[in-house]
């Protein structure tokens, strides 16, 4: 195998999915290599090194992943946001919009504590309308944010600058042009 310094050489594209026009930049070619994978659960580790972190919350579905992986790594909590409907228990729940189209996502009302601080994390960032909307819910319970942790951003999509005139840390270990 050849020598693959950078999380975003392991980041396959493939194009016209799910529909023409899209350039998907598909992170499970990345999450399949061991070394890959722990490089980049480590880089989204490393600008929160030393920081007090209560909870890791991974955004539906590919966050999941990479939340459970960092809340092992940090000995804390895991708390999954979900599309609506999935969560068995009494949920909250946020609206927010698609690039084509609209959503909603739901977290358990009782997964957060006032006064947690949270790490949230996903595989892409685009325009950054998930993340808005579970950002939105932990501050509904109390939680506060310690910073947001990205593989993947597409810049010219804005959701780094969306999150970060809310208020928030952002970090990406690589970006992409286009959609």
């Amino acid at each position: 195998m050849p020598n693959r310094p950078d999380v975003k050489d392991y980041i396959r594209t493939i194009v016209d999915f799910p529909h023409e026009g899209i350039m998907f930049r598909d992170v499970t070619t990345l999450f399949a290599d061991p070394r890959g994978f722990r490089m980049a659960i480590d880089q989204m580790l490393h600008p929160f090194a030393g920081q007090p972190i209560d909870k890791v919350v991974g955004l539906e579905a590919r966050g999941f992943i990479l939340g459970g992986a960092i809340a092992h790594q940090l000995t804390v909590g895991f708390v999954p946001i979900r599309k609506k409907g999935k969560l068995p228990g009494t949920t909250i729940s946020q609206e927010y919009k698609l690039e084509y189209g609209e959503a909603i996502v739901e977290l358990h009302d009782d997964a957060i504590q006032p006064g947690e601080r949270v790490l949230v994390v996903d595989d892409l960032l685009a325009t950054g309308g998930t993340a808005e909307a579970g950002i939105k819910l932990i501050e509904r319970l109390g939680g506060e944010i310690v910073g947001t942790a990205f593989i993947v951003d597409l810049p010219e999509l804005g959701g780094r600058k969306k999150l970060e005139a809310m208020g928030m840390d952002v970090h990406v270990l690589c970006e992409f042009e286009g959609a």
